[in-house]
């Protein structure tokens, strides 16, 4: 590929590897001069996925103690993935609109301080023993993972450029893979220390108050040819409507396939965490009637602690190591095809009746290529699209139709047991039919993505 200009000095060939350049090399193809910001990139992912962990730590507390602990796990979730996905119908064209308003600085300045007093409104009452917060706070967190996360890599397509990103975003994944092995221990740390849910909540949004810095100082470092608002390019871009976030989605076949694939992927995540839930129940009481445990929460939590400690350690492996051989080897689809691929198998094999030792090993190597090789598929993919589509179309696709999935496994999970009496395995046969969908969108994304070049700033990306 081609080196690109890093700044206005000169060209990348043109300048020396600095000690960072070369270390990052490690991780991937790093021209001199791009060390700096793509730290700066990495450390910003990190801390705002510490900020989510914590949060994400502190949301099952407050649930049982303000609200929403009457309810049970399931009921639960479903009733705050269709909450989520109502409020989305309102925020997302809301977003749309603040886009076309302000320059993207501004924008991430603006979005951050908006979830930061949140995080500020929650402490304030919970403190006052509000009823039904922990509810409300339960649908905020889904919504402020999604955003904030979503707004990350909206920015990140917005400073590098298609050949630059294909390099660079298998190093940048890296601080969301590391930020949540890393956040998991913080938050279990406190919670051990006596450090308290409430002191956690303000804790989180220093955290994110912090990511501003990082932004600050990305905007300082990237390249000004790609700078935006701060330098008046943002009034030659095309303004975006009202509700042009769902518009930009329907109306551009690329960003709608986008959209399908994250219905399909999510569907599949959900239930396959529906059946290794079931899975480690149905584990833990035989280990109570073996008597090799003595009590089942314990059990599914011993399980679940050691579960997640492996799926992020090999998740950061592979994020650091196998994510951008992939793209350099194979382009979009080394890191597009390879969760499915995994899916399909570790489904295939459910729906023949595996047994559970398998099937968690099976389920650990999906989760963790998931949590890093597709999420740099799901960063790459914007690269070829306009800075409206990167910001008002993503924060629907990224938010509104992520939540749409967990809808509809909801919805299946229900029918299934309730009216069609489908066992684990019938499930699993199901996620398979899924997954063979998710491969054929895969394949057409990957054509698409391929054809594409990136658009000029004032141009949207051709339907």
């Amino acid at each position: 590929m081609a080196n690109d200009p890093t700044d206005t000095d000169g060209s990348a060939e043109s300048r020396e590897a600095s000690p960072l350049d070369r270390f990052l090399r490690l991780f991937s193809d790093v021209n001199a001069g791009e060390g700096r910001l793509a730290l700066l990139m990495v450390t910003n992912l990190f801390v705002i996925m510490l900020c989510y962990y914590v949060i994400k730590t502190v949301r099952e507390p407050l649930v049982q103690t303000s609200g929403g602990g009457e309810l049970s796990g399931g009921q639960l979730k479903t009733y705050a993935a269709g909450a989520q996905a109502l409020v989305l119908m309102v925020a997302v064209p809301a977003y749309a609109r603040l886009v076309s308003a302000v320059e993207t600085s501004r924008l991430i300045r603006y979005v951050t301080l908006f979830f930061a007093a949140n995080i500020g409104l929650f402490y304030l009452l919970a403190q006052l023993g509000t009823p039904g917060l922990g509810f409300i706070f339960y649908v905020w967190v889904g919504i402020f993972s999604l955003a904030t996360i979503a707004q990350f890599w909206s920015y990140a397509n917005d400073v590098y450029d298609k050949p630059t990103g294909e390099r660079i975003f298998p190093i940048v994944a890296l601080g969301a893979t590391a930020g949540a092995a890393v956040g998991s221990l913080l938050a279990r740390t406190l919670f051990k220390s006596g450090f308290g849910a409430y002191n956690m909540l303000l804790l989180s949004g220093a955290l994110l108050l912090s990511t501003l810095a990082f932004y600050r100082a990305s905007d300082r470092s990237r390249p000004r040819s790609r700078l935006g608002g701060d330098t008046g390019d943002d009034a030659e871009e095309p303004q975006v409507e009202a509700g042009a976030g769902f518009d930009l989605v329907f109306k551009n076949r690329y960003i709608l396939l986008i959209a399908v694939l994250l219905i399909l992927l999510n569907l599949v995540n959900t239930l396959g965490e529906y059946v290794l839930a079931e899975l480690v129940g149905a584990a833990a009481d035989e280990a109570l009637a073996a008597g090799t445990a003595q009590d089942k929460g314990d059990f599914i939590g011993a399980f679940y602690g050691e579960f997640f400690t492996v799926v992020n350690v090999t998740g950061v492996v592979l994020q650091a190591f196998v994510a951008s051989r992939l793209v350099k080897y194979f382009g979009i689809a080394g890191v597009l095809f390879l969760l499915p691929i995994v899916s399909l198998g570790t489904y295939a094999f459910a729906a023949v009746g595996v047994p559970f030792v398998l099937f968690r090993w099976l389920k650990t190597a999906e989760n963790s290529t998931d949590y890093s090789v597709m999420n740099t598929a799901k960063a790459m993919l914007w690269l070829p699209t306009s800075r409206a589509e990167k910001f008002a179309a993503k924060q629907a696709v990224d938010t509104f139709f992520v939540r749409l999935g967990d809808v509809i496994a909801a919805v299946l999970v229900f029918v299934g047991t309730g009216f069609l009496g489908l066992g684990l395995e019938g499930f699993a046969a199901v996620n398979v039919v899924v997954v063979l969908a998710w491969l054929g969108v895969a394949w057409t994304l990957r054509r698409r993505y391929q054809s594409l070049a990136p658009p000029a700033a004032d141009e949207p990306v051709a339907s």
